[in-house]
């Protein structure tokens, strides 16, 4: 039991991505010249960054990134990305993906209790 417990965030994550992957597939081909259809993943990345924690999200965004580079860039169904502009789209998108992620760990993280400081000199 232990183990779909341990799984179901990873699982997740990849299914996050693969239903946003087909979404942007689908636009790609049936709109005219799409751009910058892979920052349609940070949403995603924030949802499991809530549900989850950090790690499944930062699993979620890297995972996105490759998913765009193979379906959503040119040469389609290549990891090769033949316009630098989109390469450097690509590396700030993780960049982003990564901290966002992050962030969205830390703010909601539970707060620890601040213990009550004492005066040095010895008055409540």
């Amino acid at each position: 039991m232990w183990i779909l417990r341990k799984a179901l965030p990873v699982f997740a994550s990849f299914a996050v991505v693969f239903l946003v992957t087909t979404v942007l597939w689908y636009v790609k081909f049936t709109s005219v010249h799409p751009q910058h259809l892979v920052f349609f993943y940070l949403l995603p990345t924030a949802f499991v960054a809530i549900l989850f924690g950090n790690l499944p999200a930062m699993l979620c965004a890297l995972a996105a990134a490759v998913s765009a580079a193979f379906f959503l860039y040119n040469p389609i169904y290549s990891f090769y990305v033949s316009d630098t502009r989109e390469l450097g789209e690509l590396i700030c998108f993780v960049g982003l993906g990564l901290i966002g992620a992050k962030c969205m760990a830390e703010l909601l993280r539970p707060v620890a209790k601040v213990a009550q400081s004492k005066s040095r000199y010895g008055r409540p």
